[in-house]
């Protein structure tokens, strides 16, 4: 699977669907994701990027979220730059590499956050940039029946295999390794082979195959209909390619995917999960954890029945909120997002409602929060049927979303936001906290 020697810059955005938002995804430093300043490309690196022999021998994130990108004896680090040698990071390795993965398990602080690379039979385990001592070894050794000239390789969490585990592919086979138990299975997935590379981003999987790629369960190896897919028009930027590339050529529709436009969002929300979701348009934009960024997504890729923006969205008992017109949309939060049986629903038969500028609930809380106008309403999740209360008045005329977190209350307002420590202290003020900026201090944007 090694692949010829790539001398030239590639960009790719690992933002399914939305390659043409390569700045506003993993971006730049500190909450701007550790990925690297833009770097413009001539023709001849746009050629080389988007070549019918493209694609990579691995792909991985590295211990700081940084998404690493492997072809012959160069890596691009994150998704703008031009590529390095691999031994100008990791000196002890002559590229290419076969396979690559990234260990993120707390608990096993022995191997927590290391990067392993493999090449021919043996394997390479890097933490905080520096070999770790005893390597490289033999794959098998390190991994037990595991054998050498990988396809590639992926860790899968235990919410998606029951187990923390790796995957090796190796042409048609799939090899299961349980790291707690050190037991390896072996299994066979018609339907994912091939890969070479693989990837677990944002909850989700990936095999790649050369330019193709697809996305599979990692339990048992479904893969969604429709795929393969090109990574051209997805994951790289390609002239003229792009999945609705078109649209690209519309000002509005660039700002409205550009987390730093400064434009108005209509919602925001935080889950169980502690993951950030921000609404405009036909966009929303996720924030799981400050270090792998936000990441800027179509509606209807994640959940498909809705048409339309959101106009509101909180977020209750494992469940996400989504409230166009006078209509809710409830989804379980798990391996993805599952439609509640019978809705959408009327707001009035479902939150007992019959409108609002803005909702949100408080961690650990069944406390529904209504805003309209400068009012204040509470409605208890708990009860059935439900109603609403009025809980006082608050010090702003006019609110485009709300959420409520670890932080406190946030009230949003075109680009500017103000934050509350509590629900008792919005009501109980006299007048607006100061205004903060949405995209400098939730986005990490430049001032």
């Amino acid at each position: 699977m090694r692949g010829a020697v790539a001398t030239l810059s590639l960009a790719w955005a690992l933002a399914l669907g939305l390659a043409h938002s390569l700045p506003g995804k993993p971006g730049e430093a500190g909450l701007r994701f550790h990925h690297g300043a833009g770097t413009h490309l001539n023709d001849t690196e746009v050629a080389s990027r988007c070549a019918d022999e493209g694609g990579f021998d691995a792909v991985t994130l590295d211990e700081h979220g940084v998404m690493l990108f492997f072809r012959g004896d160069h890596v691009w680090k994150g998704f703008h730059g031009p590529a390095q040698l691999i031994n100008a990071t990791w000196p002890e390795i002559q590229g290419p590499v076969d396979a690559a993965l990234r260990i993120h398990h707390k608990e096993a602080p022995g191997v927590h956050d290391s990067v392993y690379l493999f090449q021919g039979m043996r394997v390479w385990a890097y933490a905080g940039g520096r070999l770790r001592p005893g390597y490289p070894r033999l794959i098998g050794d390190e991994f037990k029946g595991v054998p050498g000239d990988l396809d590639s390789a992926v860790e899968c969490h235990p919410e998606d295999c029951t187990a923390e585990s790796l995957l090796f592919f190796k042409g048609g086979d799939v090899f299961f390794y349980d790291l707690g138990l050190g037991v390896l299975k072996r299994r066979s997935w018609p339907a994912v082979s091939s890969c070479s590379a693989a990837v677990r981003w944002l909850e989700r999987y990936y095999c790649f195959q050369r330019v193709l790629f697809l996305r599979f369960q990692p339990a048992t190896g479904q893969v969604p209909p429709g795929y393969p897919h090109d990574a051209r028009d997805y994951f790289m930027a390609c002239p003229g390619r792009g999945h609705g590339h078109e649209a690209r050529r519309n000002a509005t529709a660039m700002a409205i995917r550009d987390r730093c436009s400064g434009l108005a969002f209509q919602a925001f929300t935080t889950d169980d999960a502690n993951r950030t979701y921000a609404f405009r348009g036909g966009q929303y934009f996720r924030l799981d954890s400050k270090r792998d960024g936000w990441h800027s997504w179509p509606l209807n890729h994640t959940w498909q029945e809705l048409a339309g923006p959101v106009d509101s969205a909180f977020s209750w008992d494992k469940k996400l909120y989504l409230i166009q017109g006078s209509k809710v949309y409830i989804y379980r939060v798990g391996q993805g997002y599952t439609l509640v049986q019978g809705y959408p629903r009327g707001l009035e038969e479902e939150l007992g409602i019959t409108g609002a500028d803005a909702t949100f609930t408080c961690p650990h809380s069944a406390e529904l929060f209504v805003i309209k106008g400068n009012s204040l309403r509470r409605v208890d999740l708990n009860l059935s049927p439900r109603s609403e209360r009025l809980e006082g008045p608050i010090p702003h005329a006019q609110v485009d979303s709300a959420m409520c977190n670890a932080d406190g209350v946030h009230l949003f307002h075109g680009a500017t936001f103000h934050r509350y420590a509590s629900v008792a202290e919005l009501t109980a003020s006299p007048k607006p906290s100061p205004p903060q900026n949405v995209t400098a201090v939730l986005f990490g944007c430049p001032h």
